[in-house]
C-alpha cells in the first residue's frame, strides 16, 4: 500500500473549539485562525467572490497550503478528534463554516471525504479508520471509487469483478469504467464479486485497492469538454491485504450503500452539484453576469432566470431536510436521492442559461494551443452538466429509488432477483 504524499513542514496547530464552544467562541476562534493562516492575498481578494479569488491563487498553491487548513481540524469540523476533525456538533460545524465561507476553500479529496468515509465510519474496522481518514483529510492520499463496469452500470449488482482469496490476500481481476478522478487517485474503493454462487447483491465484498499496485491499468477517458475526468481501469491479478477488506465478506452491498447514499448527497448541493468541476456557479453569480453582458432587460432572459432561482431554493430546502435527518442521527439514505435527481437537471438548466447569455460566443471561439482552456467557463460548465444525471447514479434508478423506499410503491420487477449470479444470462 502507497504510503501517500507527505508534504514537509510542520503542522499546523488544531483550533482549540469542542462541544462546548459558544457560537460566539467560534466565530472568534475561527476569525483569528483565518487572519494567522490563510495568505493575506487570498484574503484580501475575497470581497471579490471566488473569481478574484482563482485570480491570485492557483490550484497548485492552494494543493500546498491545504494541509494547514486540514490540520486545523476545520476541514472535517464533525470528524472525531482522532482523525483530524474537531468533533463539533452540525450546527457548531456551520457556525465555523460561515466565517470560512468568503475565502473558498474548498474541500479537496471529495471522492475520499464523501464516498470512502462514511464506509469507514459505518463497517470500517478502527485500525482502517485509523489508517487512511487521516491521509485523506489532509490530500496525501486522494481517493476514487472502482464501481460501474461495461456490462454494470444501472444495474450495478451485476457486476463481474472477481475477487478470490489466495492466503490472506484477494486477487482482483475485472475491469470498471467511468471512474472519475482515478488518473490522480492514489486509493480506491472497490466493489468486487467474491461469491458467484449467491444472488448478485449478496455475493459481493468491497476492498480498498492500491491504485499503484502492480496490475492496475488506468486509461483516461476524454469527454465532450476535451478534459479528462473519468477512466476505465483493469485490475489484472490485482493483490489486496484481507485487512483492507471494508466489512465482512459478501456483505459488499451494504457497506457499498454507504458510498453511493454520500456521493448522490455530494453532488445534490449548489452551484456546480458539489463536485469540481462539474461546472459553472448557481443563479446567484448568472444575475451580475446578465448585467455585464446587456442581458438582464430581456424578458425571456429575466423568466429563465427566475424559474432557475425557485427551483434552486426548492432545491435548498430539500437538503436541508436530509441534513435534519443527519443531525437526529439518522443517515442521508434514500432520501439523498431526491436531491441529487433535482439538481442533475437544475444544474443543466442553469448551465445552459450561462452558456445562451453569451449568445454567439457560446458557439465560437479561438481555438488555439491551449485547447480547451480557453473555452469559455459558461461553455465548458455547459458540456460538463450533461453527465450530472448520469454519475453518482442515472437519474432513472434513483427515480426507482424514490418510488420503492421513500414512497413505498412496489419494486420493478427482477426476473434474476433470485437466481444465483453465475446462471444469469449476459451478453
Amino acid at each position: 500500500m502507497t504510503a501517500g504524499h507527505s508534504r514537509p513542514g510542520p503542522r499546523s496547530a488544531r483550533v482549540d473549539l469542542d462541544r462546548s464552544s459558544s457560537d460566539e467562541q467560534i466565530i472568534q476562534v475561527v476569525t483569528a485562525w483565518v487572519e494567522a493562516n490563510v495568505p493575506r492575498p487570498w484574503r484580501e481578494a475575497a470581497p471579490g467572490g471566488r473569481a478574484a479569488i482563482r485570480a491570485v491563487r492557483s490550484r497548485a498553491d492552494y494543493k500546498a497550503w491545504y494541509p494547514t487548513f486540514a490540520d486545523s481540524g476545520l476541514a472535517v469540523a464533525t470528524w472525531p478528534v482522532a482523525y483530524l476533525g474537531l468533533d463539533l456538533t452540525p450546527d457548531q460545524a456551520r457556525v465555523a463554516e460561515s466565517v470560512l465561507a468568503p475565502f473558498n476553500l474548498g474541500r479537496l479529496n471529495p471522492l475520499g471525504l464523501n464516498s470512502a468515509a462514511p464506509a469507514l465510519f459505518a463497517h470500517g474496522s478502527k485500525a482502517q479508520r485509523a489508517r487512511f481518514l487521516p491521509p485523506m483529510v489532509r490530500n496525501d492520499e486522494a481517493w476514487c471509487q472502482l464501481l460501474s463496469e461495461p456490462g454494470a452500470g444501472s444495474d450495478l449488482a451485476s457486476l463481474a469483478t472477481r475477487a478470490v482469496l489466495d492466503g490472506d490476500e484477494w486477487v482482483l481481476n475485472g475491469q470498471k469504467v467511468w471512474t472519475t478522478w482515478a488518473h490522480v487517485s492514489d486509493l480506491a474503493v472497490c466493489l468486487a464479486r467474491t461469491d458467484p454462487s449467491r444472488r448478485k447483491r449478496h455475493g459481493l465484498t468491497y476492498f480498498i485497492v492500491d491504485l499503484h499496485a502492480p496490475g492496475v491499468d488506468v486509461r483516461p477517458l476524454r469527454h465532450i469538454g476535451g478534459e479528462v475526468d473519468f477512466n476505465e481501469v483493469f485490475l489484472d491479478d490485482v493483490r489486496v491485504p484481507d485487512g483492507h477488506r471494508i466489512g465482512a465478506v459478501g456483505d459488499g452491498w451494504r457497506v457499498a450503500g454507504s458510498s453511493l447514499a454520500g456521493e448522490r448527497q455530494m453532488v445534490s448541493g449548489s452551484g456546480s452539484g458539489g463536485v469540481d468541476r462539474i461546472g459553472g456557479a448557481g443563479v446567484d453569480r448568472l444575475l451580475p453576469r446578465a448585467r455585464e453582458l446587456g442581458r438582464a432587460d430581456d424578458p425571456v432572459v429575466r423568466q429563465r432566470l427566475m424559474a432557475a432561482y425557485a427551483e434552486e431554493r426548492v432545491r435548498d430546502w430539500t437538503n436541508r431536510r436530509v441534513r435534519a435527518t443527519i443531525r437526529a442521527g439518522g443517515t442521508p439514505g434514500p432520501a439523498a436521492s431526491i436531491g441529487k435527481v433535482h439538481q442533475g437537471t437544475l444544474n443543466q438548466q442553469t448551465q445552459m442559461v450561462a452558456a445562451d447569455l453569451l449568445g454567439a460566443g457560446a458557439t465560437a471561439w479561438e481555438r488555439g494551443d491551449d485547447y480547451p482552456d480557453n473555452m469559455p467557463l459558461e461553455v465548458k460548465g455547459m458540456l460538463r452538466s450533461r453527465a450530472n444525471t448520469i454519475e453518482g447514479g442515472t437519474s432513472e434508478v434513483n427515480k426507482n429509488i424514490l418510488g420503492e423506499r421513500v414512497l413505498g410503491l412496489p419494486r420493478e420487477p427482477d426476473p434474476w432477483a433470485e437466481v444465483a449470479w453465475e446462471e444469469i444470462p449476459r451478453s
